[in-house]
């Protein structure tokens, strides 16, 4: 039993523990507040900007204190969405936020504000996902690109979500570029170093996103906010936007290396900056306001390199780039994503929302080799970008293991890795050290700053993690090996007693085989939030691609003697993102009438499934890539201009999706918005049900997320002709062994342009296969089913996940 004196000190104790999570949190952080679609689909639908401010001002005033007056709402008012979509991002405690989302009572919500939203979420931080690429997808095609390029025009719009630009890039030129479309409606925002002469006829429109309410006010034709602006202070922005629509820039390059003519995929189209990203990341709102200003800007394709990380993906409900996404699609604007950058493990793909086009890296027919010169004349070819000063002829260096150049009572596991700290700089000074990857947690800058600081003349690296991707060392000496040529550098350096060796300079190769390859930081599938629908949908270069920078980025790269490069060199899906967008823009240049989902489809049905040696393109780890590591294949932008066939996708089938996922009817009709769409919809019969999820989105792939022994899985389809008139389309199945898969019908007739054709596609495990024991082994198996009708190839992928 518990005496009176024990009795007293609990008490005592809980009540100086209590109070401090028993207390209504009063912290404010920044929430945003979803309230569904705008009502309405036309140019200018949705709310008028002041009265959708004072109306979320008010909702804040419902939830505050009593006391708080209006000005502490305004204040707390950071974003106001309104041209898509409806909503908010505010500085809110916990129990505001709960409020806001929460059922009505006698002091909160008096004309039940908490009926039209959506819902409320963290304003999340997400993240970045960081030439002669668009000529080796040209090469790919097999098609000429002076022919078809003729058919673009310089009407469509890009939209960068990203870090800003740098304007004074030469990528960014006007030259020989007509009148903006009439259309636009967007602004080009001022700052301290930025100006409206900023924007030009390729440039058309750049708008930032501070802290302030109302900074990116459509208002005015011009728009300044103290402190801020649309200029790129990383890089990263200037590369992706140059990379979708750069102009033409003859003799660009690296410091030497990369030499060539540098353009975007669609030189011809306008760009417009949505600055919502710093180093630091990405905030939520902010993402959203961007997406939300682009739609109401009257861009045509939005590009986003930025995402959740895998580990921590949100519902739909709670994905800003996903609830945008939805309502661009809505008002006919294609957003294109990277996939991230978590690869290559399974189950890491980002931005899977089946509205989103979802894009994977690969890597081109250009590779940067580093050669390291052993002192017994072996030469071994490593992967980098260094401008070395080092060369055959000036004399060696000697050449150590991490460990033998340790700090005293350093573990020969940090040292091998150059740990910080673990290198002594007595020892180290003047030598080519040579550490190992084994510690993923040490990246390789890191390891290259430890070498470096501890006077090291060279780093060799032994990794087979990102050997394909190369790491720019500016002028330090470094070179990357794969664990074979490793091995055989660190039994050289045990055979002899003063090891030397030199690390070259690099040198570019071009016509590298077999290129593509699908990166290793390239995310996966299956997506993590449903496994119905499959991705990555695309893959593009995205490997060791030259675009524009800011001229003052990555001071520690620069060579010695050298003045900034107007042009980088960087990797990511964040690189392939803006290829697909650049192709998107391509592709509705020469059919503007098509929808969002139209010309998604025309890219993955024509993508190309073999690499530059006419083999099946690999995955990073050596094997054939799948649906999950490439989706459809790697883009072919000029054969998606003619695709024979398209999957139009529409916003109903997205809707089914929201229902068969499990969101209830009255929510998915708050997204759909306030119009006919939202006031007339139904969810499907059987919803909610994943499994029917494959069947009830009109999509260019399928996936079946199970399929049981003894069971059929059957999908229909939707194909509308865009070819010529009379065509008759004859199926071709290529089934993994073990799995019978069948077409009904064979054949699909159209009689004119435009017209519709259904068909299904049924799955089992074939006799004897893996129900018996033998032949389709358990897990996911991939294949495809294409229709030809002699001239084009309509290709759609599947993956089956055998039970």
């Amino acid at each position: 039993m518990v005496n009176r004196a024990h009795f007293v000190i609990l008490v005592l104790v809980y009540r100086l523990l209590v109070p401090l999570s028993a207390e209504p949190d009063q912290t404010r952080e920044s929430y945003v507040v979803y309230m569904g679609g705008g009502g309405g689909a036309g140019a200018g639908a949705g709310v008028e900007e002041e009265a959708a401010r004072a109306m979320h001002m008010e909702m804040l005033t419902s939830v505050a204190p009593a006391g708080d007056d209006q000005g502490r709402a305004a204040a707390a008012l950071t974003q106001s969405y309104h041209q898509a979509f409806q909503g908010f991002a505010a500085e809110l405690t916990e129990a505001e936020a709960a409020a806001l989302s929460g059922p009505a009572t006698a002091n909160h919500h008096p004309i039940h504000w908490h009926e039209r939203v959506v819902s409320v979420f963290r304003d999340r931080a997400l993240e970045l996902h960081t030439t002669r690429s668009w000529d080796f997808l040209d090469v790919q095609s097999g098609l000429r690109s002076d022919r078809l390029g003729r058919r673009a025009s310089g009407d469509v719009i890009i939209g960068i979500v990203d870090t800003g630009v740098w304007p004074e890039s030469a990528s960014f030129s006007d030259a020989g570029m007509g009148p903006v479309p009439a259309r636009w409606r967007g602004v080009c925002m001022e700052g301290p170093d930025f100006k409206k002469s900023s924007c030009n006829k390729k440039l058309i429109g750049a708008r930032y996103y501070g802290s302030q309410p109302g900074s990116a006010s459509s208002s005015s034709a011009a728009v300044t906010a103290t402190g801020g602006s649309p200029r790129d202070a990383v890089g990263h922005g200037t590369h992706t936007a140059s990379t979708a629509a750069g102009a033409v820039v003859p003799g660009a390059g690296y410091y030497g290396l990369a030499r060539g003519a540098a353009k975007g995929g669609a030189p011809a189209s306008r760009v417009a900056v949505y600055k919502a990203c710093s180093l630091g990341g990405c905030a939520s709102s902010a993402v959203l306001k961007a997406i939300d200003d682009a739609v109401g800007d009257g861009v045509d394709v939005v590009s986003i390199s930025i995402g959740m990380s895998s580990a921590f993906q949100s519902d739909f409900l709670a994905d800003p780039i996903a609830l945008g996404a939805f309502h661009a699609h809505q008002r006919g604007v294609l957003v294109v994503c990277s996939g991230g950058n978590d690869g290559p493990n399974p189950y890491t793909v980002v931005n899977s929302a089946p509205w989103i086009l979802t894009v994977a890296a690969s890597s081109i027919d250009r590779s940067f080799h580093s050669t390291i010169v052993l002192g017994n004349g072996t030469l071994v070819k490593g992967i980098a970008i260094n401008f070395s000063n080092q060369s055959i002829t000036g004399g060696q260096y000697p050449l150590v293991f991490g460990p033998q150049v340790a700090g005293r009572y350093t573990p020969v596991s940090e040292a091998s890795n150059c740990y910080p700290g673990s290198l002594d700089a007595q020892k180290a000074a003047g030598k080519i050290v040579v550490c190992v990857g084994t510690d993923p947690m040490v990246s390789r800058r890191v390891k290259k700053l430890v070498a470096e600081g501890a006077g090291a003349s060279g780093l060799v690296l032994i990794d087979d993690a990102e050997k394909a991707v190369p790491f720019v060392a500016g002028g330090f000496p470094f070179s990357q090996v794969a664990t074979d040529a490793g091995a055989q550098i660190l039994e050289y350096i045990n055979s002899t007693k003063n090891p030397t060796a030199v690390i070259l300079p690099t040198e570019d190769a071009k016509d590298d085989k077999p290129a593509p390859v699908v990166a290793s930081f390239s995310a996966r599938g299956p997506g993590g939030l449903t496994e119905a629908i499959l991705k990555p949908d695309l893959m593009a270069p995205g490997v060791s691609i030259l675009a524009a920078t800011i001229p003052t980025a990555d001071k520690e790269d620069v060579p010695a003697g050298k003045n900034p490069s107007p042009f980088a060199i960087k990797s990511g899906t964040s690189m392939a993102c803006p290829h697909v967008a650049g192709a998107a823009a391509f592709v509705k240049s020469a059919h503007p009438g098509w929808s969002p989902s139209m010309i998604r489809s025309a890219l993955m049905t024509t993508a190309t499934t073999r690499n530059n040696r006419g083999q099946a393109v690999a995955s990073s780890t050596g094997a054939a890539a799948t649906g999950h590591d490439m989706g459809a294949g790697e883009i072919s932008p000029l054969r998606a201009l003619s695709p024979g066939l398209v999957f139009d996708t529409t916003t109903r089938d997205y809707l089914n999706f929201l229902c068969y996922y499990g969101y209830k009817e009255q929510l998915v009709r708050k997204l759909a918005g306030a119009g006919a769409a939202g006031a007339a919809f139904a969810c499907p019969r059987g919803a909610p049900s994943p499994d029917l999820i494959a069947s009830g989105v009109n999509y260019p792939s399928i996936s079946v997320p199970r399929l049981l022994a003894g069971r059929t899985a059957t999908v229909s389809r939707v194909a509308m002709n865009v070819g010529p008139p009379n065509a008759t389309y004859a199926a071709a199945v290529e089934a993994p062994p073990g799995l019978a898969v069948k077409v009904s019908p064979e054949r699909l007739v159209f009689s004119s342009r435009w017209t519709t054709a259904a068909y299904q596609v049924s799955f089992e495990i074939a006799s004897g296969g893996a129900g018996a024991g033998a032949g389709a082994s358990k897990g996911y198996v991939h294949g495809a089913v294409t229709w030809s009708d002699g001239a084009h190839s309509v290709r759609t992928p599947f993956a089956v996940n055998v039970i």
